[in-house]
């Protein structure tokens, strides 16, 4: 079997996509009994074939992970594997809200002394 292109992958709805994996896995099985009688080595098939399987995998759970995002995307708590990765720092730091809020004290002060405008003569 000729490699199998993503792009053409992308376009199939899931039972296809399982179809086709099924059609694979059975011609790998196919190519390890081949292997193991001993009658032809076919190396460079077996190679191909397990490369297609992950290629049939790979668009499954993408198209599985984009439609999670898409349910999520509305939701209050989103799963961890869908949130942004960012580095541990960052994932650490305080949210917007929190870094503004202010104590009853500075609001006080700031009320009390407001930055002042001035309008400069031309």
């Amino acid at each position: 079997m000729a490699k199998i292109r993503s792009t053409e992958l992308v376009g199939k709805s899931k039972p296809e996509l399982l179809q086709t994996l099924d059609g694979l896995k059975a011609e790998l099985a196919n190519l390890r009994v081949q292997k193991a009688t001993g009658s032809g080595s076919r190396g460079a098939k077996t190679h191909e074939t397990r490369k297609n399987i992950a290629r049939v995998l790979t668009v499954i759970n993408q198209t599985q992970k984009a439609q999670l995002r898409e349910f999520y995307s509305t939701k209050k708590y989103v799963p961890l594997d869908l949130r942004p990765k960012y580095t541990r720092a960052i994932r650490r730091r305080l949210t917007k809200a929190q870094t503004n809020t202010k104590t009853a004290r500075q609001i006080k002060q700031m009320r009390a002394y407001p930055t002042r405008v001035f309008a400069v003569k031309a």
